[in-house]
This record gives structure tokens, sequence and C-alpha cells, in this order.
């Protein structure tokens, strides 16, 4: 009987303890997530430091990509500086900077030159022809744009405008808005033209904007970027210099911002380059500049 007994308390034992294990452990379903489990929002931010110079168009609209850039990583200080889309392909084909600025496609020649060059499109910018505000000139066409630049049209008048000498003002060699203007105007139809060299000769966009809007009876050209109430702008063969326009294709002067790097960007470049093309970044390019992207 004394055996029956013991058998059975053990039974009863053995029959507690597989119970227990079988029960969910309550105490795990109440701890605290793992702390080393990584937040996707909490990454850590970038740091270091890029040196940028080129295009004085392509300056003020990468300034204020930095300063969104550097705000977002505070590890990071970007410098621009300007002095030209020559200097921006050639600093960054020679790597004395992290990225040039060109606003200009590059030529073959500075292909050749510098084999391992990389462009990368961050916009696309309209080149308008500009008036002092108190001169109303009617639509021009790019050939008489052409003659009027090159000097051989002299007076306001031979192109429906006024009585008045013309007053050419326009950028300096070495300047990629020159560039794409003498590409796109000079050098379009038939025959190629060259900017006369009585032209007053000024070194920035925003120096061209005030020449030709406190001189009488001045006509230049400026990138879109730098368009304001100070000066009128020209429509050319009946259509306005806008960003619709130019996205319609029915305003044809108009050409690339390049960013360049010689060979792959740098990781700090490309993570740059990245957030430039991405929503936020061709946000603000939509500011005043034509997005590459939709």
């Amino acid at each position: 009987m004394r055996r029956n007994l013991l058998f059975v308390t053990a039974l009863a034992l053995v029959l507690g303890m597989l119970f227990t294990a079988c029960l969910p452990d309550l105490s795990l379903a109440t701890e605290e997530p793992p702390q080393d489990v990584a937040d996707p929002e909490d990454e850590e931010n970038l740091s270091g430091q890029l040196q940028i110079a080129g295009s004085t168009t392509v300056q003020p609209l990468v300034e204020q990509l930095a300063t969104a850039f550097m705000d977002k990583n505070a590890g990071v200080t970007i410098e621009v500086q300007g002095g030209g889309s020559s200097v921006g392909v050639t600093s960054a084909g020679e790597a004395t900077v992290d990225i040039g600025m060109a606003s200009r496609n590059v030529k073959d020649s500075e292909f050749e030159t510098f084999v391992d060059l990389q462009v990368f499109v961050i916009a696309y910018d309209g080149i308008a022809v500009v008036t002092n505000p108190d001169l109303d000139l009617p639509s021009l066409s790019i050939d008489q744009v052409k003659a009027i630049f090159a000097g051989g049209i002299t007076n306001y008048s031979e192109v429906g405008g006024p009585d008045a000498a013309i007053v050419v003002v326009s950028r300096e060699e070495g300047s990629g808005t020159r560039a794409a203007f003498e590409e796109l105007v000079m050098e379009s139809g038939d025959t190629e033209a060259v900017i006369s060299e009585d032209a007053l000769l000024q070194q920035s966009n925003g120096q061209i904007r005030t020449t030709v809007s406190t001189t009488p009876n001045a006509i230049g050209y400026l990138s879109f970027g730098f368009l304001d109430v100070s000066i009128n702008t020209v429509a050319i063969d009946d259509v306005d210099p806008t960003v619709a326009n130019v996205k319609n294709n029915t305003y044809p002067i108009f050409r690339p911002l390049n960013m360049l790097t010689n060979g792959a960007p740098g990781e700090l470049a490309q993570a740059f380059l990245d957030f430039i093309l991405g929503a936020e970044g061709q946000a603000i390019v939509a500011e005043d500049y034509i997005t590459v992207t939709d």
C-alpha cells in the first residue's frame, strides 16, 4: 500500500513538472524590448568637408543646397566658391576640389584632357535676353539677337524698337553663361557670329543684371535664376522666357547646370549629389531653375 502511495505521489510530481513546462513564460511577455535595437530614423549624421568651385551661375543654387544639406548633417562643412565654368572643369579634373560646377556642356577637348571627368546634371537653366526697364522691345528672332550681340544691328529701330543706339552687355570669356549663349545663339543657323568687341563685359550674372538695369538702352542675357523686376525680358519668336516654356520645348535658349568630379565621387560627395537629385534637393532647384526630374 505504501509503495502504491509513493508511486502515485511521484507520478503527480512528474505530471506537474510537465504541465508547468508547457505553460507560456509570462515574464518574457512583459520584458522591455532589447535596448540595442537600432531605430531606422536615428541614423548617424555624416561628417567631413567638401570643397566646391566653378560656375557663378551654379554657385548660388549650390550654396542653398549646401545649407540645407548641412542643416541635416551637423558634422559636414561645405565651402562653395565661384571662378567660372572653366575653373570648375579644371579644378574638378585636377582634383583640387571635391566637386566642380559648370553651367555649360563640357567640351570634347576638356574630356580629352581630363579623361576621368564625371558629369552630373543637377538642373536645367534658361537664358533670357534682357533689357533696361525703360526699354520695351517686341519679340526678337534668334537671328536678330545674334545680329545685335555681334554688332550687326546697332539701333533698336532696326528691330521695331525706339530710335536709340544699342548698348550690348555680355559676360566675359570663360563664363559658362556666355559659352552657352554663344553655342545656342551666336553659333546657331547657317552662319556663326562672335560677340562684339564693343560689348561691356561683366564677371557675373549679378553684374550683368545691375549694368543692364542701370544703363539706358542696354541689352544683355541672364540666367533665369537672376531674373527680377529690375530688368525687362524679351520674347524669342513670340515665346516668353519661362520655365514652363523650356519644359514644353517652345523656348530655345537653355542649358544644363552640371557638377563634376574626378572619377567616381567620394562617399560624402556622393551623399551630397544624392541629396541634390532627391526630392528635397530638386524642390530647392525648382524655386529658380528647372528640375531634372518630373
